[in-house]
């Protein structure tokens, strides 16, 4: 029997994290599901309990699909905000493999300037 493969696109801000599960072309959506999803509370969005749940949430109806395998693309806000993925990212993917689904490649895709991207706040900054 081989094995359906899909990609998990997690996508982790301190604000909130996007698990979305595609196809291998990453043309057809197979779920998708969020942290503001499974919260009622709005500062709770990013939190790691939050993208865990959510995490189950998105396996679930994959799994129910016929996913059995999935490759992992970790993302960050990137550009000239962090570079760095949010409390939800390790969490996420924890749930994955703890939901009997077998992890291929983890590959971390946020987009990193090639040259300087305007800062938000103009010539002088940022005033209070």
């Amino acid at each position: 029997m081989t094995d359906k493969i899909g990609v998990a696109h997690i996508y982790s801000s301190s604000n909130n994290t996007i698990i979305h599960i595609t196809d291998i072309t990453g043309a057809e959506t197979i779920s998708r599901c969020s942290g503001g999803m499974v919260t009622k509370n709005d500062r709770d969005k990013g939190q790691p309990f939050q993208a865990m749940l959510a995490a189950k949430r998105a396996i679930e109806e994959a799994k129910s699909k016929g996913i059995t395998k999935l490759n992992i693309r970790i993302r960050a806000p990137g550009g000239h905000e962090s570079s760095n993925p949010g409390k939800g990212a390790q969490p996420a993917i924890r749930a994955i493999a703890r939901a009997g689904i077998r992890i291929g490649d983890i590959e971390d895709v946020t987009p990193i300037p090639h040259d300087r991207t305007k800062k938000k706040g103009g010539r002088r900054g940022r005033r209070m």
